[in-house]
C-alpha cells in the first residue's frame, strides 16, 4: 500500500510562481490524472513528487517519508518525465539491462522479464537499432518500459501517449489499467482530456500552478 501526501506545496523559479499551494492525497489502486496546458505546472509537480526538484514551501510525503528531509529520491517510484536518460549508443535491451543494474540493490529483474516488458510496450527485444536512431514513438515506449522496470509501487508518466499511433495508445492504456489492477498508485498527465477520462479515477485540473477543478 503506497500513499503520497502533498501539503501546501508551492514552487517558484526566480520570481515566477509555478505551483501555488497544492494539496493532494493519493493512494494505491487508483489512477490520477493531471490535466492542463503546457506550462500549467503539471511536470513541475511530478518532479517535486519524485524529488527531482524541491518545493519552495510546503511538504511532500511518500509512504510516510518527507522528500528532502527523510529521503531525497523515493525508491518506490518509477517515472517517465520529459526526456528519459537513455544511453543513445545502446539498443533497447541494453538500456533496460543497464537500468536494471543501477537498481539491482532494490530488486533483481531477470533477462526474461526485460524481454517480456519490451514486448509488452510494443518493442522488439531483438532489435539491434541504437536508441539514437529511434522515432519519438519508439523512445516513448522505451521510456514507459523503463518506468515500470523493477515493479515500482508508484508510477508517474508525463504525457505517456505522446507520439504514439492509435494501436500503441490502446496498448499503453491497457498497461496503465493493468498497473491499477496490480494495486499500483499511478499518476499521469495528458493534454488529451478524453484519454485521461478513459483511464483515470480522478482528474486534477491545473491552471497557472493552481488546482482549479477536478473530475471523479
Amino acid at each position: 500500500m503506497s500513499e503520497i501526501i502533498i501539503k501546501n506545496v508551492s514552487k517558484r523559479y526566480n520570481k515566477q510562481l509555478v505551483l501555488d499551494n497544492i494539496n493532494m492525497e493519493l493512494t494505491s489502486g487508483h489512477i490520477y490524472g493531471f490535466a492542463g496546458i503546457n506550462g500549467s505546472g503539471k511536470t513541475v509537480l511530478m518532479k517535486c513528487i519524485c524529488g527531482l526538484t524541491m518545493p519552495t514551501s510546503g511538504s511532500i510525503y511518500v509512504d510516510g517519508k518527507q522528500i528532502g528531509k527523510d529521503i531525497d529520491f523515493p525508491e518506490s517510484i518509477g517515472a517517465l518525465i520529459e526526456t528519459p536518460g537513455f544511453i543513445e549508443y545502446y539498443n533497447a535491451m541494453d538500456n533496460m539491462r543497464n537500468d536494471s543494474f543501477d537498481k539491482s540493490i532494490k530488486k533483481i529483474t531477470t533477462e526474461e522479464q526485460i524481454i517480456a516488458l519490451l514486448e509488452k510496450v510494443g518493442l522488439n527485444p531483438n532489435e539491434k537499432k541504437k536508441v539514437k536512431k529511434y522515432s519519438l514513438g519508439m523512445r516513448q515506449k522505451l521510456g514507459i518500459a523503463m518506468a515500470i522496470l523493477d515493479d515500482p509501487n508508484i508510477i508517474i508518466l508525463d504525457e505517456p501517449f505522446n507520439a504514439l499511433d492509435k494501436k500503441s495508445v490502446s496498448n499503453v492504456k491497457d498497461i496503465i489499467l493493468g498497473l491499477k489492477a496490480d494495486n499500483k498508485l499511478v499518476i499521469l498527465s495528458s493534454h488529451d482530456g478524453v484519454l485521461l477520462e478513459e483511464v483515470t479515477d480522478k482528474i486534477y485540473e491545473i491552471e497557472e500552478g493552481k488546482i482549479v477543478g477536478g473530475k471523479n
